[in-house]
Formats: structure tokens, C-alpha cells, sequence
């Protein structure tokens, strides 16, 4: 069944050659001030067999980082950077869209400027811990933002996604997954706000619609996407109604004509795919520990449009041949998935 992942599709602006989708992977290769090494360059050409790269999440502004060496795309220097990436990509034949990922209260002040709380919809402390260099950091309490803050956190993704355009890319994605700012806002645990983006599932969707909006109005609906991760629970965020809350979130989003929805689903019970997808009438792309047989029947049962891999990609540059000519497949060394320089990162070879 491997077959019909390698159908063209069309996807907003884009007509892709395949139907295998790189996921965004966090791989920790950028400098201190989130600018992208020669590599990363290097990195997305070799994968640029891809019908689709959505690159590693990226912060849109200083106060959106959350991770040790994750690149951003606020500075002048950032999108140098990024522009080498992307012309990479369109060398070697692919397309890449830029995920923009505001981390929200999952920053810890040693990754913000000043040292400064991070910020989110509720102060809540998130039970977890960071990576850093230095070790594990436990999570702090966050500052809520003020409602006429919020504006300007969605002038952040505005700009991102005009400097995402200047850098080359051929479209964004907002993550709104990962328990990160979106999501936050999203789900019940992490939002208990009292005023128009709080409470209710319409005010609770509301930041994330106003994102996109905001988005859609540099890029044009047929170069946005978005990324959600219903009952993934990671980072500590859950919803009390999730099934009626996501239904009611693509609802909202149908008129805008994204050019996808991508779906990352891991350990829930509910279908939603089945929920979710008649909802949408743009691509619809499913990810979550898909093979090259579960994915071609997913595609043949018209369950999605497009198939997204993760983990498989970093260790097989060449993964779409590999799947349909059968090849097998390498496995990637978790050591350095986040570990800087070239090993682990650049030096995994195309089948013969």
C-alpha cells in the first residue's frame, strides 16, 4: 500500500510530490542567540526528498525560546541563517514550511532575556522540568499575561511569519501542540483566565484563531498551517473536554482555507481522525508512529491526505525512496538527538 504515498497533493499554494511529510524535530543545533549552524543547511537538504519539511520549532520572539540552542526567527542575523536552509531545500528539489513555536510558561528564565518569568495564559506551574546545559531545572510559576499583552504576542507571530517569507520558506505552521503557548491557552488545566480568553471553549479558542488570523495576513491562508496534539498531555497540559474543544477549534479555523492540518496523535483511545477530518476540508495530515504499511493504509482508507514521519527521517535522509523501494530502515542514535555539531546530525547515509 506504500503506493499512495506517492501521489502528488495538492496542499494550499503547494502541489507536493509525495505524500511523506518530514515532522518538526527539535535537534538543538543553534547557537546561543538562536542562530543556525552551516549544518542545519546541510541537515534539510539531505531530507529535501520530503513532499514536505516542516522545519524544527522556531521561536518568534526572545521570549518564546524554551530549549537549549532552538533556533528563533527575530533577528536580522536568524533569518541569514534560515535562508541558507531553505535555498538548500529548493536546490535539492523540496519544500519546507517554518513551525513557529512560542514555549509559553515551559521556558525556564535561564533561556529568557533578564532572566524573566516566562509568560502564559494562567500563572500555573507546569510539574516538569527543562533540559539544560547545566542539568534538569524545574519548571517556575509563569506571569499570566494582562489582556492588552496579547495583542502584541500575536504581532510576534505576524512578524515571525513575515520574517519566515523573507527567510525563503514556502509557508508556516503554527504549533499548537507540545503543551506549549497555544495549547496552553487551549486546554483547562493551564488557561484559567476570566476575561474574553478564558473560560469558555469559545474564549479558550480564541487566542489561537486570532494567531492564525494574524498569520494568514502576511503569508495567505494556502502558506499556513497548524499543529495540534489532542489528549498528548505533554508538558503537563490537559482539557477537561478535549473531544469537544478540538471539534469546536477546527470548526472555527474551516473558513479560514489553511493549507493543512496536521494531527500528531500518541496514546489516546478517541479517533480523531475520524473526528476532526470532516471537519476540515483543506489536507489533512496524520502523524504519530506511522510505518510505510500503516501509513499507506491510512492514505488508501482516506483517513488523511499525508503521512508525517519523525524519528525515522533523522536517521534516513533518504526516506521516501526507502519506502517505496522496500529498503530498510536505520535507526537514530537518541544520544545525539540534541547534542550540538555534525554527529548524529549530518552523518547518516542514503542507502546504497
Amino acid at each position: 500500500m506504500t503506493k499512495d504515498l506517492f501521489q502528488p497533493l495538492r496542499l494550499g499554494a503547494l502541489t507536493l510530490p509525495n505524500r511523506v511529510v518530514m515532522a518538526p524535530m527539535t535537534r538543538s543545533r543553534a547557537d546561543d542567540d538562536g542562530v543556525q549552524p552551516d549544518i542545519a543547511a546541510t541537515y534539510y537538504g539531505q531530507r529535501a526528498g520530503a513532499g514536505l519539511i516542516i522545519s524544527e520549532g522556531i521561536y518568534p520572539s526572545a521570549m518564546g525560546k524554551g530549549y537549549v540552542r532552538t533556533p528563533g526567527l527575530h533577528t536580522d542575523v536568524q533569518v541569514a541563517a534560515w535562508s541558507k536552509v531553505t535555498k538548500a531545500v529548493h536546490d535539492n528539489g523540496g519544500s519546507i514550511f517554518a513551525q513557529i513555536m512560542h514555549t509559553g510558561r515551559v521556558a525556564v528564565p535561564d533561556f529568557l532575556p533578564g532572566g524573566e518569568l516566562p509568560v502564559a495564559p494562567s500563572a500555573i506551574r507546569a510539574d516538569g522540568q527543562a533540559y539544560t546545559d547545566h542539568g534538569m531545572t524545574s519548571m517556575v510559576t509563569p506571569r499570566a499575561l494582562e489582556t492588552a499583552e496579547i495583542t502584541g504576542v500575536i504581532a510576534e507571530y505576524r512578524e515571525a511569519t513575515r520574517r519566515a517569507l523573507e527567510a525563503g520558506f514556502d509557508g508556516v505552521e503554527l504549533h499548537a501542540a507540545s503543551g506549549y503557548l497555544p495549547e496552553q491557552f487551549l486546554s483547562s488545566k493551564s488557561n484559567q483566565r476570566t476575561d474574553a480568553y478564558g473560560g469558555s471553549i469559545a474564549n479558550r479558542v480564541r487566542f489561537v484563531v486570532e494567531v492564525l488570523a494574524a498569520m494568514v495576513s502576511v503569508a495567505g491562508s494556502g502558506r499556513v498551517g497548524i499543529k495540534i496534539s489532542p489528549e498528548m498531555n505533554f508538558n503537563d497540559v490537559s482539557d477537561d473536554t478535549p473531544q469537544e474543544t478540538y471539534a469546536y477549534l477546527i470548526e472555527q479555523i474551516a473558513p479560514m482555507n489553511l493549507a493543512y492540518l496536521h494531527v500528531a496523535l500518541f496514546g489516546t483511545a478517541t479517533d480523531y481522525h475520524g473526528l476532526l477530518r470532516p471537519l476540515f476540508k483543506g489536507a489533512y495530515l496524520a502523524g504519530g508512529g506511522f510505518t510505510g504499511e500503516t501509513a499507506g493504509a491510512t492514505l488508501a482508507q482516506g483517513r488523511a491526505d499525508a503521512i508525517v514521519f519523525g524519528a525515522a527521517f533523522i536517521a534516513n535522509p533518504d526516506l521516501p525512496r526507502r519506502l517505496v523501494e522496500g529498503l530498510p530502515l536505520a535507526e537514530p542514535d537518541k544520544a545525539t538527538f540534541y547534542a550540538p555539531g555534525p554527529q548524529g546530525y549530518i552523518d547518516y547515509p542514503a542507502a546504497m
